[in-house]
């Protein structure tokens, strides 16, 4: 691994982290402010709705500066705004804490994708990605069952305390090993925004926010879906996440390798296929113990797996626009965060139960698959016109 891929590296860990901790932790903090689940899990749909409004809205805005110093921006932002969350009274400030510290999520992981490109050895972009993405994996194998641990046996806001320290550490590592590297002078906003009226954006876009909201669906439930239909004590739900975790390592490195050999809108649609299969799975076999954690790993691999593949595949379509169009992409996968929570919810507000998000997620996983498909048309149809334009000229 490149020492300059740390700092984006550890800024996923921290991402991550405040991400995926709070799956984990909403019985406590439904128990601490006296509200339902379902409810707690707005909290999970707060956070998503910051990363959709703040992605482009500050790449837009801080996409003229060095993307070392956008970097330090957004880490700045990330650090205050858990800390912030530590502090909460009430379950509405604890929301709008959450809302706001998922403003510079999408950014930071948009900027980072470009800026791992740019670092990369030929050929070899797709690993680079992944090597950030990464620190969500470890955060899933490490930090978040840890902040599960803390929050269920101590205080969640300890947690929160945890996560504010990683975010201190990155901002020191992408001072001293993030080199600086020229900012992206190709052409204005206005430029960059004419990429949004291309139909592979919106695909790309629809494909990643539908999609992976399957995978939301299940996991903004994992805790209740465990301990209420598998059995498991409430205290191990954290040695849950850490076999989940293991699964996104795993996946993480599978996905990345995957979208360098193959196309990426293909290895797309293979893992949107397999996602929607592991789904159904998790549906029929969740009463069993060992069949329910071998699934949980199987969901986690599978979970970040898409996530090289498709950045990947924004970057390459989004020409002179890669830091808005990557940042489009994390919205996007915010979307499908804040989809999959609200949507997996209401089955189980309706009293359907704790395997219900799974229908769900299987129907979201689907769809994705199909933006896919018309996604490999619509990139066939365009280079059969480039080629036709060519001859004729």
């Amino acid at each position: 691994m490149k020492k300059s891929l740390i700092p984006l590296t550890l800024g996923g860990l921290g991402i991550g982290t405040t991400e995926f901790v709070m799956m984990g932790m909403l019985p406590d903090i439904a128990k601490d402010f006296h509200t339902t689940i379902p409810e707690a899990g707005h909290l999970i749909s707060a956070y998503a709705l910051g990363v959709v409004i703040g992605a482009p809205l500050l790449v837009a805005i801080s996409s003229k500066y060095e993307p070392k110093k956008i970097l330090i921006a957004l880490m700045i932002m990330f650090t205050a705004f858990n800390a912030c969350s530590a502090f909460a009274p009430n379950h509405y400030v604890l929301l709008f804490a959450r809302l706001l510290a998922g403003l510079p999520h999408g950014a930071f992981f948009g900027v980072g994708s470009v800026v791992a490109t740019r670092l990369a050895d030929k050929g070899k972009q797709a690993q680079a990605i992944s090597i950030m993405f990464a620190g969500l994996t470890i955060a899933n194998l490490l930090t978040v069952p840890l902040g599960t641990y803390i929050g269920h046996h101590y205080s969640w806001r300890y947690t929160f305390g945890l996560i504010t320290a990683i975010g201190l550490v990155t901002l020191l590592f992408i001072q001293l090993w993030l080199p600086q590297l020229p900012a992206n002078n190709a052409g204005n906003i206005r430029s960059e925004m004419a990429f949004f009226k291309k139909r592979e954006a919106w695909l790309i876009i629809l494909l990643t926010a539908i999609g992976t909201g399957g995978l939301f669906a299940w996991i903004s439930y994992i805790a209740p879906l465990m301990t209420e239909v598998s059995h498991f004590e409430a205290s191990t739900v954290p040695y849950v996440l850490i076999l989940a975790g293991l699964g996104m390592v795993v996946g993480n490195i599978l996905g990345g390798k995957l979208a360098d050999k193959v196309s990426p809108v293909k290895a797309c649609l293979m893992l949107l296929i397999a996602m929607a299969v592991a789904l159904l799975v998790i549906f029929l076999v969740s009463e069993n113990k060992i069949l329910s954690l071998v699934m949980t790993f199987v969901a986690g691999s599978l979970s970040m797996a898409i996530g090289s593949p498709i950045q990947t595949l924004m970057i390459n379509t989004a020409k002179n626009a890669e830091m808005l169009g990557a940042a489009a992409t994390q919205a996007a996968f915010n979307v499908g965060n804040a989809l999959g929570a609200f949507l997996g919810g209401l089955p189980i507000a309706w009293g359907l139960g704790y395997t219900s998000p799974e229908i769900v997620g299987i129907l979201m996983a689907t769809t994705g698959a199909m933006f896919a498909v018309l996604l490999i048309k619509q990139q066939k149809q365009t280079a059969l016109k480039t080629d036709e334009y060519a001859l004729a000229n």
